[in-house]
């Protein structure tokens, strides 16, 4: 009878045990971290830099066809180029972690009186890459200005741009794809669909 009643109380504290460790929530995901190994955080402005040599410059605003600007980078490494701030999807975190979806801007004004967020552009015509532009997506969800930070598969701190919103719309469907970048007319654009260029992220002085 002993052993029957220490069999049930042990059954029991299994069970209390296997629940509360299916109801612990998950870990959070690692944070994105800068050039000096801290963690990126919300609101702080950050230089986007490429992390392989010969990849252009830092990341700034383009000028292709007039209003509005595009995203892309300098053609030469330097000091050139616009810091960006990172607002995560998620309210009220103030670290940027990987794989969450966020808004990138550019700590800049331009000509047109506008946002300088970051959004999912048209189809380059001759390539069919989808060009990323400034400004705000109009759509009721605004998932064309939501991108993620992934970490890349190999390097120290060096992280990937994508644009894949199912944070910001866990429901849709998405053609998602990683920021690269494509030369016109001696310009440097941003334009997923194409070659990746893995960045690293510098704290503004």
């Amino acid at each position: 009878m002993k052993s029957m009643k220490l069999i049930g109380s042990l059954s029991f504290i299994w069970l209390v045990m296997a629940i509360s460790a299916v109801a612990q929530p998950s870990s959070s995901p690692a944070p994105v971290l800068d050039n000096a190994g801290r963690a990126l955080e919300r609101g702080v402005e950050y230089y986007i830099n490429p992390a392989i040599t010969d990849s252009g410059g830092r990341f700034t605003l383009i000028n292709r066809t007039g209003c509005p600007f595009y995203v892309g980078q300098e053609n030469v490494s330097g000091l050139e180029g616009f810091p960006v701030t990172f607002t995560p999807f998620i309210e009220g975190e103030t670290v940027i972690r990987e794989n969450g979806d966020l808004r990138i801007v550019f700590s800049a004004a331009t000509i047109c009186v506008q946002s300088t967020a970051w959004k999912l552009g048209e189809r380059d015509p001759e390539t069919e890459r989808r060009l990323i532009v400034t400004g705000e997506d109009q759509s009721s969800r605004s998932t064309g200005n939501y991108f993620r930070i992934v970490k890349a598969s190999v390097g120290t701190n060096i992280y990937e741009i994508s644009w894949c919103p199912t944070q910001v719309c866990p429901i849709c469907r998405f053609d998602c794809g990683t920021v690269g970048n494509l030369v016109e007319n001696g310009k440097r654009l941003s334009a997923l669909d194409g070659g990746v260029i893995p960045v690293q992220f510098e704290r503004k002085a």
